[in-house]
C-alpha cells in the first residue's frame, strides 16, 4: 500500500511540474513589468522584429504627412531613418520604454477582457527618430506627428479562453510549486523503500521537465497557426520565444535536478552494496 501511494504521488509530481512552472511564469514573469520588459528587451536586436517596426512605422508616418508629389520619397526617407536608428543604443532605450508601456495594455487584455492583441506603441521610437531628423535638417521632418502608433505583434481569435487560463494560473502561481515540492517529499516519506522512491521522484521530475518542453513546443505551433494573415509570423515567433524563455530555462533546470537526484540516489545504493 505504501509503495502504491508513493507511486501515485510521483505521478502527480510529474504532472504538476509543467503546471507549476507555467503558473509561476504567468504570475511572476508575465505579471511583472520589469521582468516582462527584460524578456522583450533582446528583441530590439531581432531582424524580423526590426523589419516589422520599420515597415509599419514608416508607412503609417508617411500617411500622416502631405508631401504632394514627394510622398514616395518621404516614406523611403523615413524607412531609411528608422532602419539606421534601429542600430543605435537610443533605439534600445526607446524599445524598452515602448514595451514597458505595452505591458499595461498586455495585462489589461489578459485580465479585463478588453482587446484581443499584443501591441507595441512606437511613440517613444518615433519621437527619437523625429528629433534626429529635425537635428539633421531633413525637410518635412518637423511635420512628423508624435502620436500613438501601435504595431501588432500577436493576435488571438479566442482570447477569452486565454484570459480565463491566465487568471487561474496567476492564482496558482505560488501554491502550486509549493504543492509539487510537498508531494515530492511525501512520495519519499511514505515509501517502504525510500532510496527507490527518491530515484522515482528524480525520474518524475525529469519526465515533468519533458512534458513542459513538449507543452511549450505545441503551444508555439498552435499560437502561430492561429495568427491572422496580417501579422508577421517570424516576428510573432520571436516574441513567443522571448516570452517563453523562462519556461525553456526551467525545463533544463528541472531536468538536470531530476537526473541529479535519481543518479545520486542510485549511486548511494551501489556504494552501500560495495564490500
Amino acid at each position: 500500500m505504501r509503495s502504491f501511494l508513493s507511486a501515485v504521488l510521483v505521478v502527480l509530481v510529474a504532472l504538476l511540474v509543467p503546471l507549476s512552472a507555467v503558473a509561476y511564469w504567468a504570475d511572476r514573469e508575465l505579471g511583472d513589468a520589469d521582468r516582462y520588459t527584460a524578456a522583450m528587451s533582446p528583441l530590439a536586436g531581432n531582424h524580423d522584429v526590426q523589419r516589422v517596426v520599420v515597415t509599419q512605422a514608416s508607412r503609417a508616418l508617411a500617411g500622416q504627412i502631405d508631401a504632394g508629389p514627394f510622398q514616395g520619397g518621404v516614406e523611403s526617407l523615413l524607412g531609411e531613418a528608422l532602419r539606421s536608428f534601429t542600430g543605435t543604443p537610443a533605439y534600445r532605450t526607446a524599445w524598452d520604454a515602448a514595451n514597458r508601456a505595452a505591458h499595461a495594455a498586455f495585462l489589461q487584455a489578459l485580465t479585463t477582457g478588453e482587446g484581443d492583441a499584443l501591441t507595441i506603441d512606437l511613440a517613444p521610437i518615433v519621437e527619437q527618430v523625429k528629433g534626429e531628423l529635425v537635428g539633421d535638417g531633413v525637410p518635412l521632418a518637423d511635420r512628423i506627428p508624435v502620436s500613438h502608433l501601435t504595431v501588432k505583434v500577436m493576435e488571438y481569435d479566442n482570447l477569452g479562453a486565454l484570459r480565463r487560463s491566465f487568471h487561474m494560473l496567476q492564482i496558482a502561481g505560488i501554491w502550486l510549486p509549493v504543492l509539487t515540492l510537498v508531494l515530492a517529499v511525501a512520495a519519499v516519506a511514505v515509501a517502504a523503500r525510500r532510496r527507490r522512491a527518491l530515484i522515482a521522484v528524480g525520474a518524475g521530475l525529469a519526465i515533468g521537465a519533458g512534458l513542459l518542453w513538449l507543452a511549450v513546443r505545441i503551444c508555439r505551433g498552435l499560437t502561430l497557426d492561429d495568427l491572422p494573415p496580417d501579422v508577421d509570423r517570424p516576428a510573432a515567433a520571436a516574441v513567443y520565444d522571448a516570452l517563453t524563455a523562462f519556461l525553456r530555462t526551467t525545463t533544463w533546470a528541472v531536468l538536470a535536478l531530476g537526473l541529479a537526484v535519481a543518479l545520486a540516489a542510485w549511486l548511494t545504493g551501489r556504494l552501500r552494496r560495495t564490500p
